[in-house]
């Protein structure tokens, strides 16, 4: 033996061992309490987090409580301030009036009050006091007595109770904090709290920490923008005196009374005495947190503590798990003992069974292949079975259905509750009453077993093809029957031996009365149930007429023939309506047959389904009906049928009709041809064609790079168009001589001259690719040698795409308009006295500007007004020609400073603005700076010879970035030209953005 099969037993001896039943219960034992103990702390340590979770829980609902009260509080005094705000004096009555609305003591427990105090100047006082005492209150005087730089007295508080009168004409700055807080909301326009204070109205016992929360009141509406400003527009304080205590009072609710709340103010240490307590006698809990929270600009130091006793540690899931763990271990243990005894006892037995098993094996290995082999044959033959397209049954000759596939069920519309598979004369039954003919349908019983076909139409339209033919199923007789749906092969046969018929009868020249008789009796040939009416619309498409139907009773066609279409009238009649296939149940009690009904029941009607027959452009020609002798509705095959009828009705007229346009037509389309009175060329392109295959072959792929490549190649393939007739207009445009029609004499020249060989290129290569129609503009020369332009229309006819041989080109002389454009589009866009562009073009390219600098945000444009100084006094003393003199050459000044891509414009009077894209503020300034000097030292010559000297005042201002609105940029600029003349004019003047602000209006420059 080996050394390593020494290891090996040794150690299956000590597993052995370790698996006996003296020591594995020992093991199992052990390991069960030693997880018991893991699970024990475990559960402690979650109890514990629990009641930490639940602490910060509680401690940040409070903290939220007392912030969203205090912010409440604070809405409430912008209230009182809007109050003032919208109106100059707000007297005792009025302040009494809305914070009375407001229920104080109702929606904001806590305050004791709303105020406002009042700003009094040094030299106020005395009038002050006699201004209150007027109003009923004969002892007011600001207390406490002092001289002092200015007063804060309390004039209004509400509600104005007993408490609240010893704070009334108290002077608020007389008091460091209160004062501090004072000028604090002052300067900074922001409500502002106090330090911890004791209040005037503070008298009862225990005393309570006090603050106020003050606002202040500008006068309206003067700026606010600048720190002097605000002192300058200050008229006085709302502000609300508070009580911490009471407006801790039920702060949090149920669950904030198991915590202390110490409120210290500022960013106090714990070792301060705080200004609130909720439990001054109570010990420090294991449990705390210090937390701050601003207030109207003031901090509070909040330290939460979770009071002795309110909320234990849950150790009852630890002591569960304990307890449970014990007892579970001692049973696993007693368990182990019992499966290691009994391991012992089926050790011996295992030797016995081994052999035993082996066998047993072997015999359910050999019978799992055979199950396996037939569960696979099973599968096989019903997957083979419901893949089908026939539906199969297979019956006994004794009346039992052993058979029948998922085909089979989907064909006959056998519900799923019909029990028929014990029984199969409940399932012959269910598919004989579908037939028309009950008498062929399939029988179950019989012994016959000979092969038979037979071809069966249901009531519903469709036609189905059964084989049956007899088979052994074992020593058992058996019967299989097979069902195809044969409708749609069916309805094409049909179909296409009426299409035959009635393309044997277009072609024959048959009158459209016989094609139509032929397509109503093609569609009731196979349905003797239908009743077949085509109805056509006359030429005014108000009225039906009977235009086909054959077995319908003269009577009726002659009760409905010639009826005006409308709602309520038939169901052809709202075919033609709604464009759309009507369905008639039953025409006993269809309303819309109301005006037919007799007639109908007469004819034994009892359904009617109608479908609209439409042309290829859209137009309803007429209607397409299927009548029934019976009330119902119908089914998918007549459904397809009607659709069928319809659109063979439909091609039937479209040709009939076609026949007689198309001798019409081309009568006229001569005449409208030489008499257009647009100039028309029919010309062959098919060499022009053949050599652009030649070029396709040699390798040519992209035509268009290659015609402007090669020139020579382009006049080549110009002169293979071949000009095969033109009208009389043509002629005259191209100034034939006396109007003579020599075709010899034209060539392309006529639609295309050298200058616009690149739009001949353009042309043909839309041609090449299959496009049928290209216009395009371009110049031509008349036979007389002179250069015109012209407007052409390239027309490829249908069914000449591949071979360009029948192409219509018309062209128009478009040089008088061309000329007249040009003339209107400068008479729109141009200052006539200046020359330059006006104001619409002006801000037309602004707007431009603007896209670019919204797309472009790192870019900036300069945007300046100019005006020129005292001009009306030009006008008054020299006349207005001499003004007139002064605009121009100043216009041309400004022409000669600008860059290419600088924008001037005359937007009106003696107002002129300039646009200097990617030029930013500064400048800007400097170009304007250079524009105004130059202006100044210039001498303006007047006709007479007199030289004046004129100065303008510019202002500036910038566009882009944030600032990118042109309108806005605009109106800066106007706002500074506007400062720039009161500044004393002739002077430069930039607008920074910020005047756009809400409510900053300037007026506009002018003189």
């Amino acid at each position: 033996m080996s050394a390593a099969a020494g290891v090996r037993l040794r150690l299956r001896r000590l597993v052995q061992e370790l698996l006996s039943p003296r020591v594995l219960p020992l093991l199992v034992l052990g390991g069960c309490l030693g997880v018991t103990a893991v699970l024990w702390r475990d559960a402690l340590a979650d109890a514990e987090q629990d009641v930490q979770a639940d602490f910060d829980s509680r401690a940040r609902e409070l903290v939220n409580s007392l912030d969203q009260r205090m912010q409440t509080y604070v809405q409430a005094l912008y209230g009182v301030q809007g109050l003032f705000a919208s109106s100059q004096v707000v007297d005792r009555d009025e302040f009494r009036t809305y914070l009375t609305g407001q229920d104080l003591h109702r929606h904001f427990p806590g305050v004791h009050g709303i105020g406002y105090i009042q700003l009094v100047g040094a030299g106020e006082r005395a009038a002050h006091e006699a201004a209150v005492r007027r109003e009923g209150f004969p002892d007011y005087r600001i207390v406490p007595d002092g001289e002092r730089a200015w007063y804060a007295p309390i004039v209004y508080l509400e509600p104005f109770n007993d408490n609240n009168r010893r704070a009334f004409g108290y002077d608020t700055a007389s008091e460091a904090h209160r004062r501090g807080a004072l000028e604090q909301a002052r300067d900074s326009a922001q409500p502002v709290m106090t330090p911890t204070i004791r209040l005037v109205q503070e008298a009862g016992e225990p005393v309570q920490s006090g603050f106020l929360v003050v606002l202040p009141v500008y006068v309206h509406p003067r700026p606010l923008d600048t720190l002097a400003q605000r002192r300058a527009a200050l008229r006085g304080w709302v502000y609300a005196p508070f009580r911490i205590g009471d407006l801790m009072a039920g702060l949090g609710g149920p669950r904030a009374a198991a915590l202390d709340v110490e409120i210290y103010d500022g960013d106090a240490s714990a070792h301060e005495a705080p200004m609130y307590d909720s439990a001054p006698h109570a010990d420090g809990g294991l449990r705390s947190t210090r937390q701050q929270i601003s207030i109207a600009n003031h901090t509070w130091t909040l330290r939460i503590s979770l009071l002795p006793g309110a909320v234990t540690v849950r150790t009852d899931k630890a002591q569960q798990i304990a307890a449970s763990g014990v007892a579970f271990s001692v049973l696993l243990a007693w368990l182990t003992w019992l499966l290691a005894r009994g391991r012992l006892q089926a050790r011996a037995g295992l030797q016995r069974s081994r052999a035993l098993a082996e066998e047993l094996k072997q015999g359910q290995d050999k019978l799992m292949v055979l199950a396996d082999s037939a569960q696979r044959s099973q599968a096989m033959l019903r997957s083979i079975l419901d893949s089908t397209v026939d539906g199969i049954l297979v019956d006994n000759l004794r009346g039992e259905v052993l058979n029948s596939n998922r085909r089979l069920r989907e064909l006959w519309n056998v519900p799923e509750q019909l029990d028929w598979q014990g029984d199969g004369a409940v399932l012959t039954g269910h598919m004989v009453a579908q037939l028309r003919d009950p008498d062929g349908g399939p029988r179950l019983d019989g012994a016959a077993r000979h092969e038979q076909s037979a071809v069966l139409r249901l009531k519903d339209g469709r036609v189905i093809e059964q084989h049956r033919r007899g088979l052994m199923l074992g020593s058992e007789p058996a019967r299989i029957w097979s069902f195809r749906d044969i409708t749609e092969r069916t309805q094409i046969e049909r179909r296409e031996q009426m299409r035959r018929h009635v393309l044997e009868l277009l072609a024959s020249g048959a009158p459209l009365y016989a094609i139509l008789q032929a397509v109503a009796l093609g569609v009731e040939a196979d349905n003797e149930d239908l009743l077949c009416s085509i109805l056509l619309l006359d030429d005014s498409g108000e009225n039906l007429l009977v235009a086909a139907a054959p077995s319908l009773p003269a009577f009726f066609n002659a009760a409905v023939h010639g009826k005006p279409i409308g709602a309520g009238i038939g169901a052809c009649g709202e075919a033609v309506l709604t464009r759309s296939r009507v369905i008639i149940e039953d025409i006993r009690s269809a309303p819309s047959w109301a005006a037919y009904r007799d007639q109908a029941l007469q004819a034994r009607l009892g359904a009617c389904w109608s479908d609209p027959i439409i042309s290829t452009s859209g137009a309803v020609l007429g209607t397409f009906a299927l009548y029934h002798r019976e009330a119902r509705l119908p089914g998918v095959a007549e459904i397809a049928l009607i659709e069928q009828g319809a659109r063979l009705a439909a091609i039937a007229i479209e040709r009939a009709r076609a026949a007689a346009a198309l001798r019409a037509g081309e009568a006229r389309f001569r005449s409208l041809y030489d008499h257009a009175p647009v100039a028309l060329w029919e010309q062959d392109w098919s060499a022009v064609r053949n050599a652009l295959a030649e070029l396709a072959e040699s390798g040519v792929d992209d035509l268009a790079a290659y015609l402007q490549a090669n020139p020579s190649q382009l006049r080549r393939l110009a002169a293979l168009v071949r000009i095969v007739d033109v009208n009389a207009a043509a002629l005259t445009q191209v100034a034939a001589p006396d109007g003579r029609k020599e075709l010899g004499a034209l060539s392309l020249a006529q639609n295309f001259d050298a200058a616009a060989m690149p739009n001949f290129a353009r042309a043909l290569a839309a041609l090449a690719q299959g496009q049928q129609l290209f216009a395009c503009e371009g110049s031509f020369e008349r036979l007389d040698g002179v250069a015109r332009l012209n407007e052409l229309t390239l027309l490829v006819m249908p069914g000449h795409t591949h071979s360009l041989d029948f192409v219509i080109v018309s062209t128009l002389d478009i040089t008088e308009r061309r000329r007249m454009d040009d003339e209107l589009r400068v008479l729109a866009t141009t200052d006539f006295l200046t020359g330059l562009p006006n104001r619409r073009e002006f801000m037309g390219r602004l707007e431009q500007e603007q896209g670019r600098l919204r797309r472009d945000i790192g870019s900036v444009a300069a945007v300046l007004l100019l005006d020129i100084d005292h001009f009306k006094r030009i006008n008054d003393e020299h006349g207005h020609a001499a003004g007139d003199v002064v605009l121009r050459q100043l216009a041309q000044l400004m022409r000669d400073s600008q860059r290419k891509i600088d924008m001037l414009g005359r937007i009106g009077g003696e107002e002129f603005a300039i646009l200097l894209p990617g030029t930013d503020l500064e400048a800007g300034v400097v170009f304007a700076e250079r524009l105004r000097q130059r202006v100044a030292q210039t001498a303006m010559r007047l006709d007479d010879g007199v030289a004046l000297h004129i100065t303008v005042s510019i202002g500036v201002a910038v566009m882009g970035g944030k600032t990118a609105g042109g309108d806005q940029a605009l109106s800066r600029a106007d706002q500074a030209l506007y400062r720039a003349k009161g500044g004393g004019r002739n002077r430069v003047e930039r607008m920074e953005s910020e005047a756009d602000r809400p409510g900053h209006q300037v007026p506009a420059a002018s003189g």
